[in-house]
């Protein structure tokens, strides 16, 4: 059977877009495979009626690239280049050591953390995403095909930021593709509220992805390696070299910047305020209404991590000599202790625990309760307990497959359909909204399929629903 292939390239200067996108056509089928320049990318595979249509389909698809600036390339003379990876500059705090509890080492520098009643996910370089309960037992693990960059819960839902270009969603039991930032872009960090998706990365810029992942908008700044994003209900907040700003939701209309001292290398949110940790060593506490600075933190050396507890009545920061500190509200220093296994890369808090992720790979939980910190400080701490995984633990990997469901299964049923030539998902079950399109996963998507989902739960706006929990295809 005769192939025909159509290879394309887009190229820009300066860390701008690096990427290629493949159409083979072969009789009836129209194989796309897209990606960063230089690696394998991602494939997807649709059928169609007649070869007529699937060469219509192929045409139709190139046009489209090419009007985007894509040009007709040779695979393999432009070379891949490098994806940024946060530099690993840790060195051993002097200060006496914390009440770690008990710690795992997951294999690999570790950037990505989230942790609520259900437990701890960590995630590291490697790709690896480990869920630990918060007494310290692993209990998954799921392997991404790129470094992880970060966690980040929106309600129900678990994401992983990946280097791939790709957020994957791991509410169920296999993670899927739920955005395609898009392979060019440098992720540093992300937020979500409400399925709608903030992105910072290496150029400063920070984009905003709705549930369909469909771009909304994007603001360039002044300054560059933006780490720091934070979204809720109303507004997406950004720091960088420059400084923070917020943006408003759904417009991407700025508000307000404030510049700060030194770039921000991390941040956090409260209901009224986001904190900043720069690399000059200060965590600054703003405003969210207008961008005030209410509070300037003061640690000894940049600040790599920072969280507060819930309205801020404790400030925590963790700087790049392995150290970890505590303020209370005002700004004044309460503790600075060693965390005896690097330097943090992110933190949360929870419950009197701490748990942090670091430059070894460590995850590490933090007894931060009065009691222990008076004890630590006058030299006392317990003997931490290492954490290992079973010897049996399987890594679940993601897939753009799907089981078919058997008559004993229970869930809701979603149909795939064609919207003006993009595929949309509706809920078909009694007691749903039809006209109302459903947050799916993209890979899985094909006109005319129907799929049985654990769960559909109607946005906090209204107007979409979202699939949660684990898909399976109906017959």
């Amino acid at each position: 059977m005769e192939q025909q292939t159509t290879y394309l390239e887009l190229s820009e200067e300066g860390g701008g877009a690096h990427k290629f996108y493949e159409v083979m056509v072969s009789g009836t089928e129209v194989t796309i495979t897209y990606g960063r320049i230089g690696e394998g990318g991602q494939r997807k595979v649709a059928t169609f009626a007649t070869p007529e249509k699937a060469a219509a389909a192929a045409t139709r698809k190139v046009s489209e690239k090419v009007r985007k600036g894509y040009e007709h390339a040779v695979q393999g003379v432009r070379q891949p280049r490098a994806v940024t990876r946060r530099p690993i500059v840790s060195r051993r705090s002097t200060a006496r050591q914390a009440p770690v509890l008990w710690r795992f080492a997951s294999g690999a520098s570790a950037f990505g953390i989230f942790v609520d009643e259900r437990g701890c996910w960590v995630g590291n370089q490697n790709g690896d995403v480990y869920t630990v309960t918060l007494d310290g037992v692993i209990t998954g693990n799921f392997r991404l095909p790129d470094g992880v960059k970060c966690l980040v819960a929106d309600d129900f839902w678990i994401y992983a930021g990946c280097d791939d270009g790709r957020v994957y969603d791991l509410s169920g039991k296999v993670p899927r593709v739920a955005y395609e930032i898009s392979a060019d872009v440098d992720i540093y960090w992300l937020d979500v509220r409400d399925g709608v998706l903030g992105v910072s990365d290496r150029a400063g810029r920070v984009t905003a992805i709705d549930h369909e992942d469909e771009f909304q908008w994007a603001r360039d700044v002044q300054g560059d390696s933006a780490w720091m994003v934070r979204c809720d209900a109303d507004a997406v907040y950004h720091g960088h070299s420059a400084g923070v700003a917020r943006y408003a939701v759904p417009d991407g209309q700025s508000v307000w910047e404030t510049a700060v001292d030194g770039n921000v290398l991390f941040g956090w949110q409260e209901r009224d305020e986001v904190y900043a940790g720069t690399g000059t060593g200060y965590v600054h506490r703003l405003a969210k209404r207008d961008g005030a600075v209410r509070t300037v933190y003061r640690c000894d050396a940049a600040v790599f991590s920072c969280a507060a507890a819930p309205d801020g009545r404790y400030v925590f920061a963790g700087d790049n000599h392995s150290s970890v500190y505590c303020f209370d509200r005002d700004g004044t220093r309460l503790w600075k202790l060693a965390t005896g296994c690097g330097s943090a890369f992110s933190m949360q808090f929870l419950g009197d625990r701490l748990y942090l992720v670091t430059t070894d790979g460590s995850l590490a939980c933090v007894d931060v309760s009065e009691a222990a910190i008076r004890a630590a400080q006058a030299g006392t701490v317990p003997e931490p307990v290492d954490v290992k995984a079973a010897a049996g633990l399987r890594a679940v990997e993601p897939t753009f497959t799907v089981d078919i469901a058997t008559p004993d299964d229970e869930g809701v049923i979603v149909e795939c359909y064609n919207q003006g030539g993009r595929l949309r998902v509706r809920v078909v079950d009694d007691g749903y909204d039809s006209a109302w399109h459903v947050q799916f996963p993209k890979g899985l998507r094909e006109a005319g399929a129907r799929y049985l989902v654990q769960q559909v739960r109607l946005s906090e706006r209204g107007g979409f629903y979202r699939a949660y929990g684990d898909i399976k295809r109906l017959r």
